[in-house]
């Protein structure tokens, strides 16, 4: 089996990178991506969205398996809206290690957390 090189891209290039939603509107884009230290696959992109120019916008980690790479748009596909990202649970301290806060963000998001 041969692997396309073309198919890799460092997490670090993933930050800044575009989200758009299902019609085309810019939604957010990637700060970073938070990777699971067990399995070693990437969990959540953690997004900016709405505010101006940077300045007032919010931020949430969305699952991964919501955002699809669009080579056409250069940037990621999602059907998650902002809306949604607005009534997602916020990144609050300790976030990363808080059971509860994976089974809530996955609810909101109609997705299964990435440690099933």
């Amino acid at each position: 089996m041969t692997h396309d090189p073309k198919h890799l891209v460092a997490a670090a290039d993933v930050a800044g990178t575009v989200v758009y939603g299902t019609g085309d509107e810019r939604v957010g884009t990637i700060d970073r991506v938070m990777i699971d230290k067990q399995s070693g696959q990437v969990a959540y992109a953690v997004m900016s969205f709405g505010g101006v120019l940077g300045i007032g916008g919010n931020e949430r980690p969305v699952p991964w398996n919501t955002l699809t790479y669009d080579e056409g748009l250069g940037g990621f596909r999602t059907n998650i809206t902002e809306e949604q990202l607005g009534q997602a649970p916020k990144a609050e301290a300790g976030w990363e290690t808080n059971r509860d806060w994976h089974d809530r963000t996955s609810a909101a998001y109609g997705t299964t957390p990435f440690y099933v």
